[in-house]
């Protein structure tokens, strides 16, 4: 089922989880356009509007085809020659985006434990999506393209107007802002379901604190951190 659907909920992540269940697939590999954002209504009772969405699978031809006719991947390097892979990498991206009719340069950078792909370009932040959607799900296909077969080889982030960085930061301030919840009513705090790179995020950013404990709770993309305020005593 790839065809588009109309999906309603009382809030649009309600909608869009339904939307994930309906496909069976993750948030980030899904085209989701919101149609009415809903309301309450007075008191929550009258003129209340149900908020609508339309889903559909995300789709894109990732094979990209080299003077030989052969995919760039044939002929892979080992998974420890990063400068191979960057640039490996780099043409996966390059190819998605000119196929996407999007004419921007794309430089690699090597880290420690992953390679980042910047997109350079004005009105790159289309390139983002609401809550960075587009840009996950960019990443998302880049790294299957790139680990097809089977291969296991660095990860791949893609980042474009320094999004990520600004993300990272709303993250920590996030995580700081309810784990001072958590410690003020002395109960768990549910943070919203996030994918594994957020999580990660939250999860560092509170390691710190003693007085604080996160636990991963739920499956794909509905998983979702829980801080727990330290017992006494411990």
């Amino acid at each position: 089922m790839n065809d588009p659907i109309e999906i309603e909920g009382k809030t649009i992540d309600e909608a869009i989880e339904k939307a994930c269940k309906k496909f069976n697939l993750p948030r980030e590999k899904l085209n989701i356009e919101i149609l009415s954002e809903g309301s309450s209504g007075f008191f929550g009772l009258l003129g209340s509007r149900k908020a609508r969405i339309k889903a559909s699978v995300m789709s894109i031809d990732i094979t990209i085809d080299n003077d030989e006719g052969k995919t760039k991947h044939d002929h892979a390097p080992d998974s420890h020659d990063d400068p191979t892979v960057a640039k490996e990498a780099q043409e996966i991206l390059e190819g998605i985006l000119s196929k996407m009719g999007i004419d921007f340069p794309v430089n690699a950078a090597r880290e420690d434990e992953y390679i980042v792909l910047n997109i350079k370009g004005d009105g790159s932040g289309l390139l983002i999506g609401r809550g960075g959607q587009t840009l996950d799900a960019l990443q998302y296909i880049v790294n299957k393209a790139l680990n097809k077969n089977g291969r296991d080889r660095k990860r791949i982030i893609l980042d474009t107007e320094n999004y990520r960085k600004k993300k990272e930061k709303n993250l920590i301030a996030l995580a700081e802002k309810l784990g001072a919840k958590a410690k003020r009513m002395k109960k768990p705090v549910t943070v919203s379901p996030m994918n594994a790179h957020d999580r990660r995020i939250i999860h560092l950013a509170l390691q710190d604190d003693k007085s604080l404990a996160t636990k991963s709770r739920g499956e794909g993309a509905y998983r979702k951190i829980i801080i727990v305020p330290a017992k006494k005593g411990k």
